[in-house]
């Protein structure tokens, strides 16, 4: 599950930050406005995935072996 959630936090981040790079000109500033959003609120929610999935990872590693 920790490694999903990496795997999905690396996506997102990849993902929004291709789309911010890919926006072109001539939209409505309101356009630009929403997205911006959602590109620092899904990167803001990847960084949260990320660091859960790694504090997982780090747990893992210390439990003993069932």
């Amino acid at each position: 599950m920790a490694a999903f959630l990496i795997g999905l936090a690396a996506f997102m981040i990849f993902e929004w930050i291709t789309l911010g790079f890919n926006l072109t000109d001539g939209h409505p500033t309101a356009f630009y406005v929403v997205h911006g959003i959602l590109i620092a609120v899904n990167i803001v929610l990847a960084a949260v995935l990320g660091v859960i999935g790694l504090r997982g990872l780090a747990q893992r590693d210390q439990r003993p072996p069932v």
